[in-house]
């Protein structure tokens, strides 16, 4: 059995308190069953099965519920209580594995690019913006190949030109432009909100406005707006200069695969 505590000291002796009271097995029996129960088991298996607190000790068995450390996923919890006990203890091994785990996203070769797929043939988005084609109607990045077959289908067959994606008719004015913005901000469209974001910046030079735009998109995901962030960060514009949140967001978009993040964070 101290074989099994090499993986992860801290686990098993509860496991033979639960065995030995519940059904009066000796140490020896109980460390036997341990080891030909997890014997065939795979990885994932193991872990749980060898999971206990790690603060006061109980198994994850019956009723009991662990709770992973969502910074290191290290160690297991069975109350906040004893999440707030061990802190000092794990502090430093938590830090450690939670900054191994940011390396390891960060390192990470993406299998798209920042800018997503074509959501009509599902490839990876070329990085050049001018090789594709926003729809101002749904918010959606089509890629030209995909926007220029449809065009040669509406020509051979005479139609109307609408969107490749939502079929529905092209804004006629800068007005229904910027309506069909607002009501995709409405529903929580992330890239709604980055270009809105963009505009304010470039257009209205209200980068106060286009800070708030790019950090709601953010915190919906969108790749691009971290990146924005982190240059507003940086300048000073629309928010005080801070260094620390420029790293965050640059990280944060070379984590989404964004290349001139990446580029800022190596200079």
């Amino acid at each position: 059995f101290l074989s099994i505590g090499i993986i992860h000291p801290v686990l098993p002796s509860p496991f033979l308190v639960v065995l030995k009271r519940r059904y009066s097995l000796s140490s020896s029996v109980c460390s036997a069953v341990l080891i030909f129960v997890m014997s065939g088991a795979d990885e994932p298996e193991r872990n749980n099965m060898m999971m206990c607190c790690a603060a006061c000790g109980i198994a994850g068995v019956d009723d009991v519920k662990l709770k992973d450390c969502t910074a290191c996923y290290l160690v297991k919890y069975c109350s906040v209580k004893c999440q707030r006990d061990h802190r000092p203890k794990h502090k430093r091994a938590c830090k450690k594995r939670a900054a191994e785990l940011r390396d390891e996203l960060l390192f990470k070769q993406n299998e798209s690019s920042h800018l997503g797929d074509c959501p009509i043939c599902c490839l990876p988005l070329p990085l050049g913006r001018e090789n594709s084609t926003i729809m101002e109607c749904c918010s959606k990045t089509i890629c030209d190949g995909c926007y220029g077959a449809n065009m040669i289908r509406e020509q051979e067959q005479k139609l109307k030109h609408t969107c490749p994606f939502c079929r529905n008719p092209a804004p006629e004015s800068s007005e229904d432009v910027e309506k069909n913005l607002i009501k995709r901000m409405e529903v929580n469209d992330a890239f709604a909100f980055y270009q809105m974001g963009w505009s304010m910046f470039h257009h209205e030079k209200d980068y106060k406005s286009s800070f708030e735009y790019y950090s709601k998109a953010a915190a919906l995901g969108d790749i691009e707006s971290h990146f924005q962030l982190s240059i507003l960060y940086r300048d000073g514009e629309g928010v005080g200069k801070d260094r620390k949140k420029e790293v965050y967001h640059l990280e944060e978009a070379a984590i989404g695969g964004h290349p001139d993040a990446r580029l800022n964070l190596g200079c």
